[in-house]
């Protein structure tokens, strides 16, 4: 990947991830070859890059699209992440070190401050740098990599849930909870405190599905 393109991809993957571009959004290869000063053949490149990443969706005849799927995808999709993260917080009860808790401890501290501002963004990018830590400690190389794919695909719809009322104070005790098992080595109290955290069921699920019609209005 040449280093234009390698620029053009992260800009793009982060503005798709970052909220500029919602759901369902169509992009345009000639107006991103306008915004980036290049031909369509990097632009290009990139979009099939994000296809497979499962960012984006070409259509046939239609056009490339910030992916969207159906409230049963979504759920199905939490429904993995669930499962995948659980496996995470169970492998770093187990094997932390240290530096690791200190650091994830220092993790859970920013996003308690986040929290008390009130904005949902900056506990966004705090909650990231939490899960992260938690995949970091798993010391399992394919998984962390499998659950830093999982949380870039479902980015958008994880930000999206903080808009529902209380759900941010919700998060922050469920963090702890995590927090807490995983200090003191409780592999599968942190398993299910994660498990819980992220699985998107009865109430939050409406609640999500709310977030969801109000952010991008069906056309």
């Amino acid at each position: 990947m040449s280093t234009n393109t390698h620029r053009i991809r992260q800009t793009l993957e982060n503005a798709i991830l970052n909220g500029e571009y919602l759901p369902g959004a169509r992009l345009d290869p000639d107006a991103l070859a306008q915004q980036f000063a290049c031909s369509r053949t990097p632009i290009r490149d990139v979009l099939q890059l994000l296809e497979a990443s499962g960012l984006v969706q070409v259509l046939p005849k239609r056009g490339t699209y910030v992916t969207q799927w159906s409230f049963a995808e979504l759920a199905e999709r939490f429904e993995v992440m669930a499962e995948v993260e659980a496996s995470c917080a169970r492998l770093a009860a187990r094997r932390i070190t240290e530096a690791e808790l200190a650091a994830f401890t220092a993790a859970q501290a920013t996003c308690v401050a986040a929290a008390g501002t009130g904005d949902a963004e900056a506990y966004y990018a705090s909650n990231t740098v939490f899960h992260h830590c938690l995949y970091r400690a798993t010391h399992n190389s394919y998984l962390e990599a499998e659950a830093l794919r999982l949380h870039r695909m479902l980015q958008p719809y994880r930000r999206l849930q903080l808009r529902s009322r209380n759900r941010i104070a919700g998060s922050l005790g469920e963090h702890q909870a995590i927090l807490d098992a995983v200090s003191h080595g409780d592999a599968e109290g942190a398993a299910a405190a994660t498990h819980a955290h992220i699985i998107v069921q009865g109430d939050r699920f409406h609640d999500l599905v709310a977030a969801l019609r109000e952010a991008i209005p069906a056309s």
